[in-house]
C-alpha cells in the first residue's frame, strides 16, 4: 500500500469493465462503449481513436497499431500486425546514392502507408459487437467539437512544435505557436474522414478522395507513394511470442515489433539476484542498462520485417542470455556493446481494456516521432507517421529500406499470463524506451513485489545511446554512483515514457486499474 503523505496513485477498482489510458476522455469513452453493451474490442478502438485528437503529437489516423487480444475461452492470445509497409517505389540503393548514411526522419522517404485504419476495421468486424459508426461516433464528435488541451500533451506539443511544416503547420498550430493547455483542439477535416471510414470502412480511408489527398500531399514532399501503395495496404494476425521470468509468462507481439528485446532483457535479468539489492539504487540501475544495451544491441542486429529474419529462436534463447549477462561488468559500464558481443552473436499512445466476459485488449498506436514526419495532407489535415525511420540504410542488412517492407517497429503491446491465464494486459510508452520499459515492469512487480500502479510509479533510468537518462525519481546520489560507475548521466527534459495497466482477480473478480502519472490520463471502471 502507498504512503498517503505522499503523492500518488491509487489504484483503481471495477467489476464490471475497465479501461487505463494516457488521456482521461478516451478513458471515459472507452468505458461508455462497454456501458452501451460493446465489448473490449469496440472499447479500445473507440479510445485509441479518440487519442488521436486528445494527443495528435503522439498518435493518429496516419499511423500504425499493434494488438493484443485475449478472449475467454480461449488458450491462444491474438496478435495483429497494423504496421504499414514502405511504399514500392522506396530504394536504400536510391538513397545511399544521394550521400545519405543513415534514414531521414523528417521527409517523405519516413513516411510508411498507415496501417491502424486497415486493423481497426478488421478487428471491429472480427471480434467487435457495435460496428464501425458506433465505436467511432465519439472521435466524430470531439474531432468537430473539440478537446482541451491538457498539461502533458501541451508540455509535449511545445517541444515538438517545430517538427510542423506546411500544412501540418496550418493544422496542428494555433496562430502559429503550439496551444497552450486549456486550448480547444479541433480537426473537423478529420472528423469527415472518419465519417467516410463509418460509412464505407477501410475504401473510405484507403481508397477515394481521402487517399488521393495522402498520395498528392506525399508526392509533393517528395514521397513515391501511389494510390496502389496505399488500397494494397493490409493488417495480420501472427502468432505471439512469449518467456518466462520466474514463474510469469510475458507475451509479445512478433517482429517486426521489437517484443523479443524485452524477453532477452528479462531473461538476462534472470541470471542476477534481483530481490536482494536495493529496487531504486544504483546497482539495479547499472545492471538494468547493461542489460539494455546488450538486449538493444541484438534487436538492431536482428529484428526486422518477419519475411527478411532468420534469428528469432537465438533471441529468445535462454541460453544467448545467459551468455550475453556474462559479459556484464557489475562494477563498471561497457562502451561498445556491438563489439562485446559479437562472439555470442554470430552463425508509441497505448491503451488496455478489459470487460465484464474478461476479454482483454493490448493496443498500442503511434506516429513514431512526436507529430512523426511533421507532414501532413493538404485538405485532411492527416499526419504522415516516420516509421520508416526504423528502417537501416545498411546494405544486406535485413532491417534495409526497400518497398514492401515493414520497418523494425519500437511499439508493443504486452500481455501477462500466469498458470495459463492471462492475468494482465500492459504497456510502457516510450519509443524505444519500451522493451526496457516492460523488462523494468515485470522485474518490479516479481522481484519486489510491487502492486501494478506502484510498479508503473516507480522512478525510471535507460541507457539510450551511450546517454544514460535517471529520472529526478532517483536520488542524487545514485546518480552519482552510476557516474562513477562510467555511465554518462543525464536529467531528461521530460519523464521517461508512461505505462498502464488492467490487472484481473480471478479469485475476488474485481479488476485493478493503474495509469502512469507521467501522463495525463487515467484508469476508469464501472
Amino acid at each position: 500500500m502507498r504512503d498517503f503523505h505522499q503523492p500518488g496513485r491509487s489504484t483503481v477498482f471495477a467489476t464490471n469493465g475497465m479501461c487505463a489510458t494516457s488521456h482521461p476522455l478516451a478513458a471515459k469513452v472507452a468505458v461508455q462503449m462497454l456501458e452501451a453493451g460493446g465489448n473490449a474490442v469496440d472499447a479500445a478502438i473507440a479510445g485509441a481513436v479518440l487519442l488521436g485528437f486528445c494527443e495528435p503529437q503522439m498518435t493518429g489516423i496516419g499511423g500504425d497499431c499493434f494488438v493484443l487480444l485475449h478472449k475467454p475461452g480461449d488458450k491462444d492470445v491474438i496478435a495483429l500486425n497494423g504496421s504499414g509497409r514502405a511504399p514500392a517505389g522506396l530504394s536504400a540503393a536510391d538513397m545511399r546514392a544521394k550521400g545519405l548514411t543513415s534514414m531521414p526522419v523528417n521527409t517523405a522517404d519516413a513516411a510508411t502507408l498507415p496501417g491502424a485504419i486497415d486493423a481497426f476495421c478488421k478487428l471491429s468486424k472480427d471480434h467487435g459487437k457495435l460496428g464501425l459508426k458506433a465505436v467511432l461516433a465519439p472521435s466524430i464528435y470531439y474531432a468537430e467539437a473539440g478537446v482541451p488541451v491538457s498539461p502533458r500533451t501541451a508540455f509535449d506539443w511545445k517541444l515538438a512544435a517545430e517538427a510542423l511544416k506546411g500544412p501540418a503547420a496550418k493544422y496542428y498550430l494555433m496562430n502559429g505557436a503550439a496551444p497552450q493547455a486549456g486550448q480547444v483542439f479541433r480537426s473537423p477535416e478529420q472528423a469527415e474522414v472518419l465519417r467516410r471510414i463509418s460509412e464505407f470502412g477501410r475504401n473510405g480511408f484507403y481508397e477515394g478522395e481521402v487517399a488521393e489527398d495522402m498520395v498528392t500531399s506525399l508526392q509533393a514532399a517528395g514521397g513515391t507513394h501511389t494510390l496502389d501503395d496505399f488500397a494494397n495496404t493490409s493488417c495480420e494476425y501472427t502468432q505471439p511470442v512469449s518467456g518466462s521470468y520466474k514463474g510469469t509468462e510475458l507475451i509479445e507481439h512478433p517482429p517486426n515489433g521489437q517484443g523479443a528485446t524485452a524477453i532477452l532483457m528479462n531473461n538476462m535479468l534472470a541470471q542476477f539476484d534481483l530481490p536482494s539489492i536495493d529496487p531504486f539504487g544504483a546497482q539495479r540501475a547499472h545492471i538494468e542498462a547493461e542489460v539494455a544495451k546488450l538486449a538493444y544491441d541484438a534487436r538492431n542486429r536482428f529484428i526486422a520485417d518477419p519475411d527478411h529474419m532468420s534469428r528469432m529462436e537465438h533471441m529468445l534463447d535462454p541460453q544467448t542470455a545467459a551468455h550475453l549477462a556474462n559479459l556484464i561488468d557489475p562494477k563498471k559500464a561497457m562502451a561498445n556493446p556491438a563489439k562485446l558481443s559479437e562472439q555470442v552473436h554470430k552463425d508509441t499512445v497505448y491503451i488496455t481494456v478489459v470487460d465484464k466476459d474478461l476479454m482483454s485488449v493490448s493496443l498500442i498506436y503511434s506516429i513514431f516521432h512526436s507529430f512523426g514526419t511533421g507532414i501532413a495532407s493538404d485538405k485532411f489535415g492527416i499526419l504522415f507517421q516516420n516509421r520508416g525511420a526504423g528502417f537501416t540504410l545498411e546494405e544486406d542488412h535485413p532491417n534495409e529500406a526497400a518497398g514492401g517492407k515493414r520497418p523494425m517497429h519500437t511499439i508493443i503491446p504486452g500481455m501477462l499470463r500466469q498458470d495459463g491465464e492471462v492475468v494482465m494486459p500492459f504497456g510502457v510508452m516510450g519509443g524505444a524506451y519500451q522493451p526496457n520499459g516492460h523488462a523494468r515492469f515485470v522485474s518490479n512487480m516479481v522481484d519486489f513485489d510491487m502492486h501494478p500502479q506502484a510498479a508503473i510509479d516507480a522512478p525510471r533510468s535507460f541507457s539510450d545511446s551511450g546517454d544514460m537518462k535517471v529520472e529526478r525519481g532517483y536520488s542524487d546520489a545514485v546518480r552519482q554512483e552510476l557516474a562513477d560507475m562510467g555511465h554518462k548521466v543525464s536529467v531528461p527534459e521530460g519523464p521517461i515514457g508512461g505505462a498502464q495497466a488492467i490487472f484481473i482477480d480471478r479469485k475476488n473478480g474485481v479488476l485493478h486499474g493503474a495509469s502512469d502519472p507521467r501522463k495525463d490520463g487515467c484508469a476508469l471502471g464501472y
